[in-house]
């Protein structure tokens, strides 16, 4: 039998077929074991052959080829990494302000991680209603001037005022889509607003460090009210550049790309070099500061991957 990863809870997934029929399945040992360095082998989003072992349950003895998926650095540091969400067609970062404040880092890391595995983004700025004052709104003005210039759009939505809600539900339609962020953002709010789901539960945020307490633990995935899929994961700290060389890095940062086919040295790190065009963008304002100084700190990541000295 064929079905769909709705829910992966440790080694316990539950497994939708084409009739809507739910399974609960766990996987056979030596899928576990087959030369797969992560967390998590099957994730939320992958298809999955499975047999049965009664009239509700399954062992799932193999994984249909996926067109995608976005990995994060797993705390379990011998395994590497944790695939998210498998089969995606749109990523949403969902980030606030304040209240948790998002930093810029966390936003270009997932985008990164994004563009690395082909899966197109729109970041969130959730809690909309909370980010009027006129200090506020210049930052957000800022948010979208330097995204702007990467390629990316940022959207405004409040889940309390419901505003651009209804929009976001229009793009969600007839896709599977990634919600991200770090805890305290308001995912689960939002996916209450887009499946009307009243059994979820969202927390308060901690008043004395202004951060988020998890409400998510297992990536799980919703259907919407208009016939989309959204895939919700738990709150992260940050996102791990994995198994990149450096010389990639530049290709995920869309802009930087943009402008590095016109540096004097096809070997450029757009670091130090003479004539650099990505550098010449930076100071003419084509590339934001920000994005700049991000991608120099990737660079520097221990988990990528540098040349080797001949």
């Amino acid at each position: 039998m064929k079905g769909l990863v709705l829910k992966s809870t440790g080694n316990n997934y539950k497994v939708k077929t084409d009739d809507d029929t739910i399974f609960d399945c766990r996987i056979k040992g030596k899928l576990r074991l087959n030369g797969i360095r992560s967390t998590n082998p099957i994730a939320v989003g992958d298809y999955v052959f499975f047999d049965l072992e009664n009239e509700s349950a399954g062992i799932i003895t193999d994984i249909a080829d996926r067109k995608n998926y976005i990995i994060r650095k797993a705390s379990n540091l011998s395994k590497e990494s944790q695939i998210i969400a498998a089969n995606i067609d749109m990523a949403y970062i969902v980030v606030t302000i304040h209240s948790p404040q998002t930093l810029l880092q966390f936003v270009d890391r997932f985008l990164v991680t994004a563009e690395a595995y082909d899966i197109p983004c729109t970041i969130l700025i959730n809690k909309y209603d909370l980010f009027q004052s006129a200090e506020d709104q210049t930052v957000i003005k800022e948010w979208k001037e330097i995204y702007k210039l990467a390629g990316y759009e940022v959207l405004c939505i409040s889940t309390k005022t419901g505003y651009n809600i209804d929009e976001l539900k229009k793009r969600l339609a007839g896709k599977v889509s990634l919600l991200s962020g770090n805890s305290g953002v308001g995912k689960t709010s939002i996916i209450k607003a887009l499946t009307n789901n009243s059994e979820l539960k969202t927390s308060e945020i901690s008043k004395s460090f202004h951060k988020g307490q998890h409400t998510t633990t297992f990536a799980e995935m919703y259907e919407t009210t208009n016939g989309g899929n959204i895939i919700d994961t738990p709150g992260v700290k940050a996102f791990g550049l994995l198994n990149m060389e450096s010389e990639e890095i530049s290709q995920y940062f869309p802009e930087i790309f943009k402008y590095s086919s016109e540096c004097q040295y096809y070997n450029c790190t757009h670091s130090h070099e003479p004539k650099c065009n990505v550098i010449k963008a930076v100071e003419e304002g084509k590339i934001a500061v920000s994005r700049y100084k991000n991608y120099l700190t990737f660079m520097e990541d221990k988990n990528v991957k540098h040349p080797q000295a001949q």
